[in-house]
This record gives C-alpha cells, structure tokens and sequence, in this order.
C-alpha cells in the first residue's frame, strides 16, 4: 500500500476536514463525496465544480483510486469478472451479478483466504493480506462502472473470509449504505464460521444478511472439508447462528455445497433438517463448481442426486433454495475465485485462468 490518501472509502465529513486542511471550503469534500459516490466519478476530471488548482493540488495528495483494473473477463450469460489490484504483485477479484429484476456483485476481502477448505480455489491459493475498506469500496465503484444499471445488492463472498477483516468490511458498509445509499438489508456476509466474530457481528445489531457455509451438518464430514470444523464443530457454530438471527431478527442462510457421494446423501439431509429445526432460515444448495483442488472423488452431484437431496430437506420442512450457476465460463462462480498472488503457505499456484476469447481489455 502507498501511502498517499485514497478518496474512495473516505466518509463525507473525512473528505470535508481533508478539503478544510487543504484551504478550500468543507462544502467541496462534501462535492466530492457527491460526485464520487452518487455519480460515479473515477477521476477528478469528472468533478468540474472543483476549482482546477484545487484539483491540481488534491492529485498531488491523494489517491482518488486505489485499485487498477489488470484483466476484464465477460461471461457468456452477462457476468463481468475484473482481476484488479493496487500496484502490488497481488491480485483479487471481483464480480458483476446482472439479473433480470436487481443487479448484484461479489466483493473480496482478503488477497487469498487462509481458511483453507479443500474444496475451494482461493482457500488452496493461500493467503498475503487484508483489503483496507478503501479497496473494498473501489471495487464496488469499479463494478458500477461497467454497467448501466445501479448496484443494488452486495454479498462479501468473494476471495477471503470477510470476519477475519471485520473492521475493514463494517466501515466498508457504512460507506454503502450512508455515502452510497445501499439499504443494509441487502448487504450479505458469508462466513466459514468464526464463532467469536460472529458475535462480535451480532453486537453491532446490523440489519445485514448473515450466510455460514456449513455444507455438512457431520462434524466428520465437515473437518474433511474445512479445517475450521476443528476449532469450532458443527454444533457450536450453528448454535451460535441460531443466537444471532435471535439477536438480530434477520432470517439467516446456511450454505450447503454439494459434493457427489461426500455430503449430498439422504443421511446427511436428514441430521441437516434436525441440527437447524426452529431456526428462521434458508439453506442454499450449490452443486460444486469443478476447481483444481487435488482432491480425489470431489465431483459434482448429477441433478437426480441434488433433487433428491432438496426433496429430502423440503419433506422435513426446511426453507430450500437452489444457487443459480453464473459466470462459471470466466471461473467467476462459487469457488472458483482465484486470483493471482504468491500466498503464504499457498498449496499451489493460482490463476485467473479466463480463455482468451472471452477477455476484454481493460478500457471494454
């Protein structure tokens, strides 16, 4: 990270004491936040009301970016991955999510994850760094960029684990929903299951959507795929699950990654039913996108063996949804975020691995 100040991230009255500090009027941080946040300026050229030697003296100073796009990806169903970073060696991703009736995105939080579970791209690419909530914020702006239609919903389910960047993500969101005007309802972190940040989540009482991966409700299941399950078991995070909907009266989501013959058996659907009985929620099936994991026997479920499976859960009376596979033809789908960076205690090298007939350049 250099050192300069980064406009995007900074709050209206940080910009505003920033405009004062420089000789200009507390009312011409407050036309940058407008500019910056309300209409999308990525550049200061784009802020004409600024006089020009203010501009002049704001560039030298600050960063109204912090994060450049490296590669542009656009898959054949609409989705836009951009591959970015801030001049560093380490790049992340981000994701465009257009549907018919919103536009959604998918925002990282780390460089790398370093949770690890065996069935997931970024976890095995290792881990390097925390994203500062300024980069977390550009990439939203970046993504709103490159499309017409607003940005209506975020979910930090990118690269990382967004609770172990906790400080970053929730300034992040008070960026989202009082600079940019996002309703905080539809903001959503997904988790592995920390269940100390959880609860420090829960005391913040955010009307944002919480979403724990548990993918199996057997903690010898579960250990085999997330090494996390170790330190705290399947009973234990779902309980503390069941104690922030309660807390917070947000209806929670389970997500529930099928792997053929590894944790989509009616057994299984059965304990899963039970371990999550009275708790307001949903569990969100998502067959197992193919990834490079080294793992022998992960294959993807057949439709049979996943219709079963939500059959089985929806006789027992569970709320069951069904995650919509995009992006999957530039790797943007769930876990196949990569990334290109040199992870600490990475299992292998990583790439973003788009073909060359669907890259963009970055101007596209």
């Amino acid at each position: 990270m250099n050192s300069r100040k980064c406009l995007m991230g900074m709050a209206s009255e940080e910009l505003a004491s920033l405009a004062s500090g420089m000789g200009e009027g507390a009312y011409r941080g407050r036309q940058i936040a407008h500019r910056l946040y309300r209409q999308n300026a990525l550049n200061l050229e784009d802020m004409p009301e600024l006089p020009k030697l203010f501009r002049e003296k704001l560039a030298e100073a600050a960063d109204l970016c912090p994060i450049e796009i490296a590669e542009h990806f656009k898959s054949t169903d609409k989705v836009q991955k951009l591959l970015v970073h801030n001049g560093d060696r380490n790049l992340y991703e981000c994701v465009l999510l257009p549907y018919e009736d919103r536009v959604s995105c998918c925002l990282s939080t780390q460089v790398g994850c370093p949770m690890g579970c065996t069935f997931c791209a970024t976890g095995l690419g290792g881990f390097d760094r925390n994203l500062s909530h300024h980069e977390i914020v550009a990439q939203y702006l970046l993504l709103q960029s490159i499309t017409g239609r607003r940005i209506s919903h975020i979910v930090f389910m990118g690269m990382g684990e967004p609770l172990l960047n906790l400080d970053n993500v929730l300034k992040a969101i008070n960026i989202f929903t009082k600079e940019i005007g996002l309703s905080a309802r539809h903001l959503t972190i997904s988790t592995v299951g920390l269940v100390p940040q959880i609860k420090k989540l829960e005391e913040q009482r955010l009307p944002i959507h919480l979403a724990l991966s548990l993918h199996s409700p057997l903690d010898e299941v579960r250990d085999s795929m997330m090494p996390v399950n170790h330190k705290w078991p399947v009973r234990e995070v779902v309980r503390t699950m069941r104690e922030y909907q309660k807390a917070t009266g947000r209806k929670v989501t389970f997500e529930y990654l099928l792997i053929e013959r590894v944790n989509d058996t009616q057994e299984q659907a059965k304990e899963l039913a039970m371990l999550i009985k009275g708790i307001p929620c949903v569990v969100n099936l998502i067959p197992w996108n193919w990834v490079d994991v080294g793992q022998q026997g992960f294959k993807r479920p057949s439709r049979e063996r996943v219709r079963a499976f939500r059959n089985a859960l929806e006789k027992l009376g569970v709320n069951v949804t069904e995650r919509v596979e995009r992006g999957h033809d530039i790797a943007a789908a769930c876990g196949q975020l990569a990334g290109r960076h040199q992870g600490k205690f990475a299992k292998r090298s990583t790439t973003a691995g788009a073909p060359e007939s669907i890259r963009m350049s970055t101007t596209s």
